[in-house]
């Protein structure tokens, strides 16, 4: 709710699930979005679905992409809200290296980067940054320790961000879904060997409203984190 000029918001994740729910709720509205996608291809394919949206090429998986991408960005960000993710499941004893480095550059590399480009514009605006994270996040299970490292390093950078950037005026929230049905929550259960039944799971809009008010809180308040679970 900051400022005067249309609001801005940087989302990953754009092409599916909560990212692209939210995404869709933002254009909506007739705010302004900038979208990055990790390939032309799916740029070409964020672009065609958000006509309007200023659409960046920068593979997460090679956080080196992320560096100068702040300068592509013009004027003030409202919001930055990290959606994307991966997840491979592995026991300890079967991790494989290309693997575990996967999920952390993905997940917690890439988000950290990111938003270093960032906070000049979103200390321009008092903006806030989202991180979705997980209740993986909060606490992990056999098979799960990789991803859930790599989002128990994403709970401690937004905690570290909050402290530094708070005289900035710039708002730290993480969020921790449980299990939501999305592709990714798909691609676990196979992983897990289960059959897959979406409406057991939180709905990726419900996930994706909530990331809304906590972009629309008055001025006067901050969320620093909030769970999400199935009932």
């Amino acid at each position: 709710m900051s400022g005067q000029h249309p609001r801005t918001h940087v989302v990953t994740g754009a092409g599916s699930g909560i990212g692209e729910v939210l995404a869709t709720r933002l254009a909506e509205r007739g705010d302004s979005l900038v979208l990055l996608a990790r390939s032309a291809a799916r740029a070409e394919e964020l672009g065609s679905r958000f006509a309007d949206a200023q659409v960046l090429v920068a593979d997460l998986a090679d956080p080196g992409m992320l560096n100068g991408l702040g300068r592509e960005i013009d004027g003030p960000v409202d919001s930055l809200v990290h959606v994307a993710g991966v997840v491979e499941l592995a026991e300890v004893a079967r991790l494989r290296l290309q693997e575990m480095e996967h999920q952390l550059a993905v997940n917690l590399v890439a988000p950290a980067l990111l938003t270093r480009e960032l906070l000049p514009h979103l200390r321009a605006a008092r903006g806030t940054v989202v991180f979705v994270n997980s209740t993986s996040g909060l606490s992990a299970s056999a098979k799960w320790g990789a991803y859930a490292a790599s989002k128990f390093g994403l709970r401690a950078m937004a905690d570290v961000l909050r402290e530094e950037e708070k005289g900035a005026g710039v708002r730290v929230t993480s969020v921790f879904p449980s299990r939501t049905a999305t592709p990714m929550q798909e691609q676990v259960h196979e992983q897990e060997g289960v059959d897959y039944d979406p409406t057991r799971w939180i709905q990726p809009a419900t996930v994706a409203d909530m990331v809304l008010h906590v972009l629309d809180l008055p001025e006067d308040a901050t969320v620093p984190e909030v769970v999400v679970r199935p009932r």
